[in-house]
């Protein structure tokens, strides 16, 4: 226990003792919280459409206000024929036109559902379709309240687990699972390698520690950075962001551990397999972008290919981003949290026991 405790100590020292380390470990982090928390908005704002009415009613007037309405557009044009509406999205002027048929107010006024048009620029795909969203939500609504006050009937829209559709209550928590995962890999995996440089592995060499002992003295550090990191993001998450927390952090820490086991297996693998820190960083690199895009933050697992979804079963950003969004938004039940803490296990083992190996390997 006392080399054991001597080599993490060292370890510690050795992420501590240079000021410009101390900074990295904390501000980076910090910083992609905040800006990332805005850059990665799911909301479509400032943009331009452009009406052609055909209607000439006041039901069809009604509708183009409520468009000009609504804090997501930023003008509203006026076009009078369908050659104007092919121009203006030719041209990129607008990102989508609403025609408007001519017997809207008609149907309307005989108490009937009325359709419009709408005329998208596929080349912004994304962004045409939320504004497709934003658009049908403004005349659904209208249309609803139409026939409601003709039939007395009408339809009532909740919210569940994010009553004000907030994107930063959907991304935030991912991004705590993604900058975690940043930091946890790009510590980690420097360790072996910056040993190597300054020469200080074959040192490690004829002392008396055991490679399981160099290994845990390794493997902790960097997991309390990651705790601190992670009880950081959680905090600002609810104080600065106001993203409320529905979970118990008895669920949360525990998971946070596990995740970071796994993550310190894949850097220490990384890290025993290079010889200098650049080969490190690259190895860094060319883990952490699949352990993000293959997590489900970035696009639903469910839309990805099927040969590729069995693939993610491998990935520990996977199961703890279910955790994180689970625990913040609807207070994921314990059981919840375990059918997605025992993969994290297996993996956390399954990396540590290659990195040791490997780590054996290289010390022979």
């Amino acid at each position: 226990m006392r080399r054991l405790q001597a080599m993490i100590v060292k370890e510690i020292w050795s992420l501590l003792r240079d000021p410009k380390a101390r900074i990295v470990l904390v501000f980076p982090p910090l910083m992609q919280l905040f800006v990332f928390t805005f850059a990665t908005t799911l909301d479509v704002s400032n943009v331009q459409v452009a009406v052609f009415d055909q209607s000439q009613g006041a039901h069809a007037a009604e509708l183009v206000q409520r468009i000009e309405g609504s804090p997501n557009f930023r003008q509203v044009a006026y076009l009078h024929s369908t050659a104007e509406v092919e121009r203006a999205i030719d041209r990129q002027a607008v990102i989508a036109a609403l025609v408007i048929e001519p017997d809207f107010d008609a149907r309307l006024d005989r108490g009937e559902p009325a359709q419009v048009g709408l005329v998208l620029d596929g080349r912004r795909s994304n962004a045409a379709q939320i504004v497709n969203g934003y658009i049908a939500q403004i005349a659904g609504q209208m249309n609803r309240e139409a026939v409601a006050q003709l039939s007395g009937g009408g339809v009532e829209v909740t919210n569940w687990f994010n009553p004000a559709l907030d994107f930063k209550w959907f991304t935030l928590p991912g991004l705590i699972v993604i900058i975690t995962s940043i930091a946890g890999i790009a510590i980690t995996s420097q360790t072996v390698s910056r040993e190597r440089e300054l020469g200080t592995f074959d040192q490690l060499l004829v002392s008396p520690l055991r490679a399981h002992e160099i290994l845990a003295g390794k493997v902790v550090p960097p997991v309390l950075v990651g705790m601190f990191n992670g009880t950081l993001f959680l905090i600002l998450a609810q104080l600065v962001f106001g993203v409320p927390y529905t979970g118990s952090l008895l669920l949360f820490f525990p998971s946070l551990v596990l995740y970071m086991f796994s993550l310190v297996g894949i850097g220490l693998f990384v890290s025993s397999l290079s010889m200098t820190q650049q080969q490190s960083f690259l190895g860094a690199f060319a883990v952490t972008v699949p352990l993000m895009l293959l997590s489900g933050y970035a696009s639903p697992i469910e839309n990805m290919p099927h040969w590729l979804q069995p693939i993610t079963y491998l990935d520990p950003a996977r199961y703890f981003l279910t955790v994180v969004q689970g625990l913040f938004l609807k207070d994921l039940p314990a059981g919840a949290v375990f059918r997605q803490l025992w993969p994290l296990a297996l993996i956390a083992v399954a990396t540590l026991t290659a990195a040791g190996r490997l780590f054996r390997a290289r010390m022979e």
